[in-house]
């Protein structure tokens, strides 16, 4: 069997619609590719069922906020906007993906959400996650499954598992957002007005990234979720920064 082989991404984020990711996990993957790590975006919808905007447009504003980030993929699953369902064929696909850039980390959206794509796409890829490790299905690729799976966009009533301070990349994930011009505020649209078209509602997301910063005392943060404990190796390096072995006055 020829096994397929891609490109390592140490960071994957899988967000329901083009714009997902940006609003609230942009700054960390910004972050994460000034640090030198390998990132990607994979948009399940084409946001077709978009009130504002064309597919045509989405997809260029797409890649547009790809550059502000800094990503080094970013795909479309295509599935159908408004419909995302988890099947064994929706699954096969993400699991495709996962195997062709093996990411370390999947970031993917909290799965107790208003809007039903973001919820079924929650359970989408958490699914694939998974089943991307079992060797029985063939996908003519290697077996792989990611260390790490993280939810983004969290409830107001959900506590963050952690928070990562974003303060030095607000500008460039406000440049990625408003690259979908198509979707925010436009005085000279005569498209049917939305919750993202809001004259405020990129304040609205800052107050978010701002409420979040506080809890860790920095100005602006981004909040994810994990499953189950997070294990801690080196304590000091961890809470400190601090390597051992080299002595800090």
């Amino acid at each position: 069997m020829t096994v397929e082989r891609g490109m390592h991404i140490d960071i994957l984020a899988f967000g329901a619609h083009p714009d997902d990711v940006e609003l609230f996990a942009g700054g960390t993957l910004a972050k994460m590719a000034a640090l030198g790590y390998a990132t990607g975006v994979v948009d399940v919808t084409k946001g077709e069922l978009g009130t504002r905007g064309t597919v045509a447009r989405r997809r260029r504003e797409a890649r547009l906020a790809a550059r502000e980030l800094g990503l080094k993929v970013r795909e479309n699953l295509g599935l159908a906007d408004g419909n995302v369902q988890v099947t064994p064929a929706t699954r096969l696909k993400v699991i495709r993906v996962l195997r062709k850039y093996r990411p370390r980390i999947v970031l993917t959206h909290y799965w107790d959400d208003n809007h039903p794509d973001h919820v079924h796409t929650s359970r989408l890829i958490s699914e694939a996650v998974h089943h991307s490790g079992l060797a029985k299905i063939d996908t003519g690729q290697e077996r792989y499954r990611p260390d790490t799976l993280l939810y983004f966009k969290l409830p107001v009533h959900v506590m963050p598992s952690f928070v990562v301070d974003v303060s030095d990349f607000t500008r460039q994930r406000l440049d990625a957002i408003r690259c979908y011009g198509s979707q925010l505020f436009d005085p000279s649209s005569n498209e049917p007005p939305t919750k993202l078209s809001h004259p405020y509602f990129l304040e609205r997301v800052e107050n978010i990234h701002s409420f979040y910063g506080t809890l860790i005392g920095k100005k602006k943060g981004e909040a994810f979720h994990l499953k189950g404990v997070l294990e801690i190796s080196d304590l000091v390096g961890h809470f400190t920064g601090h390597q051992p072995g080299i002595r800090y006055e």
